[in-house]
């Protein structure tokens, strides 16, 4: 008999979680519609930009060509996740003062908004018959 006969419904089996551990459904980064864009650019560009500065100071140096490919690699890779990492900082501090902004915002229409008096109760009235 095989093992997958020997156990009942459902044991041995895990649950499959919707969403991110950790996730509070709040607002992030990566959930940002904005900055989500801005992070993928910045880290290209990261990448782009340590591989070519990289491979041309190899280049010039005399640096055999596979050795200068070989850096150029590194250093795109480190530059990736330098980009990576200043565009999270960045974006998380944008991001924060948007929700203090709307935050603001919010309480001031709350304070400008004319108070409404309380309805007063009404007193029921007889049916007409």
């Amino acid at each position: 008999m095989s093992k997958k006969a020997q156990k009942p419904d459902g044991e041995g089996k895990k649950e499959k979680k919707k969403g991110k551990k950790g996730g509070a459904g709040g607002l992030s980064v990566a959930t940002h519609p904005r900055a989500r864009g801005a992070v993928r650019r910045a880290k290209g560009w990261g990448g782009l930009a340590g591989f070519g500065l990289a491979a041309y100071l190899s280049l010039q140096a005399g640096v055999p060509a596979v050795e200068a490919g070989v850096r150029a690699l590194a250093a795109g890779a480190a530059g990736y996740m330098v980009a990576w990492a200043c565009a999270v900082t960045v974006w998380r501090h944008l991001v924060m003062a948007e929700l203090r902004t709307a935050a603001e915002r919010a309480s001031e229409r709350r304070a400008q908004a004319p108070q409404a008096p309380a309805p007063e109760p009404r007193a029921e009235q007889p049916e007409p018959s």
